[in-house]
């Protein structure tokens, strides 16, 4: 019985680990379980789960729950008591979204805990602060994401291994070949329309904009230690090849299935033994073919900003996810059109500095300040208008 702590139980994500562990409540155990405010949903997984702790980060929300937790469950509200829920179980799954999620990461790794990691933002803010963590400590990560899942399967499980080149893939989102024209007039509703994949908000505006491919540059390069130079994106339509790794023999290993992030979240937990997940079996006579098309940088103003601060290093990842969020969130809110997405990133990411991430503080404060500065372009495109 593996015994795990769900961070960000109720998003996307989370909701999919939870489908896991009731598939199989013989071998998973779900002991602690935070989110953020979605109250009833939260409710539904105490009920279901009755975790030994179970915490909303939201005070309000929390309180408005608090008569209605059973019995025999530990129950907690705030920021630090969420922290604390790290220390349950014998794996932290970080499916918190954002940055919130570095903080949990590097918690786990205090508690000397395996990291199941879905969270994206915990190595493109923090890459060089968590892996030292993590090695220093002698800890277990287990990547989450689709593609880095299929980069450590092709590796037989081994970040370590050697390789010629790790290729990801990227769906392209909904606008892959668009004009200049065409994308002014992109909508929230229309950029939430992901071709193949079933995603939170945040990261499927991110696909849309390839901001995502590039956080997953950056996380490759932490956790294959791969020189920027080794890792190649391809736009793959289909998302049914979900990365490759090229050997230096020029052979190459794919990992292929139907879009779905149950098989990721599964094998974290299970890896190196496998267990039906509910997957339907790939069926390549129906597939027919499968896709590539190049992903040029400069066609992708967020992927090459991306590309730009993993090349300068220190803390401008963290720099380019705070403007980010803050971007994303104001497109979603109808303040910013979808191209002033990558206008806002750009010139809040370059306004932030440079300063060396060697301490947490120093990320938190880069975050406040890249967020600050993204509030403000907005405000000043809002009033040119």
């Amino acid at each position: 019985m593996k015994t795990i702590s769900l961070i960000g139980s109720t998003g996307s994500i989370g909701r999919q680990v939870c489908s896991v562990a009731a598939r199989y409540p013989d071998r998973f155990q779900i002991v602690a379980l935070v989110a953020n405010s979605s109250k009833e949903l939260f409710l539904e997984q105490v009920e279901v789960f009755r975790p030994k702790y179970a915490v909303l980060v939201d005070e309000r929300a929390g309180e408005a729950v608090r008569a209605k937790i059973p019995q025999g469950v530990k129950f907690a509200v705030g920021k630090e008591a969420a922290l604390d829920a790290v220390g349950y179980g014998e794996v932290a799954m970080i499916a918190a979204t954002g940055f919130a999620g570095l903080a949990y990461s590097l918690r786990a790794i205090e508690e000397k805990k395996a990291i199941a990691l879905a969270n994206k933002e915990t190595l493109v803010c923090g890459g060089e602060l968590v892996m030292n963590g993590i090695k220093g400590a002698g800890l277990d990560l287990m990547p989450v994401d689709s593609e880095h899942s299929a980069l450590w399967q092709a590796l037989s499980f081994r970040k370590n291994a050697p390789f010629r080149r790790l290729i990801i893939t990227a769906s392209g989102g909904p606008f892959y070949g668009k004009t200049r024209a065409e994308l002014e007039r992109v909508t929230p509703e229309s950029a939430l329309k992901h071709p193949t994949w079933q995603m939170g908000a945040k990261i499927t505006i991110d696909s849309a904009t390839l901001l995502n491919k590039g956080f997953e540059v950056i996380e490759a390069k932490w956790l294959y230690d791969a020189p920027l130079s080794k890792i190649h994106a391809v736009v793959h339509p289909e998302s049914i090849i979900h990365s490759i790794v090229e050997f230096e023999d020029m052979g190459a290993l794919a990992q292929m299935s139907y879009p779905s992030m149950e098989l990721p979240i599964q094998l974290a937990l299970t890896y190196p033994n496998r267990l039906d997940c509910g997957l339907k079996p790939l069926d390549l006579e129906q597939l027919g073919a499968v896709t590539f098309k190049p992903l040029k940088r400069e066609d992708f103003p967020c992927f090459d900003l991306a590309l730009k601060a993993a090349e300068l290093g220190d803390n401008y990842p963290c720099a380019l996810n705070g403007a980010g969020e803050v971007a994303v969130r104001a497109f979603l809110d109808k303040k910013i059109s979808f191209l002033a997405i990558a206008d806002v990133i750009g010139e809040a990411l370059f306004k932030t500095g440079r300063e060396k991430p060697d301490a947490y503080e120093v990320l938190l404060d880069t975050d406040a300040r890249a967020r600050a500065y993204a509030n403000e372009i907005i405000l000043k495109m809002r009033r040119s208008d």
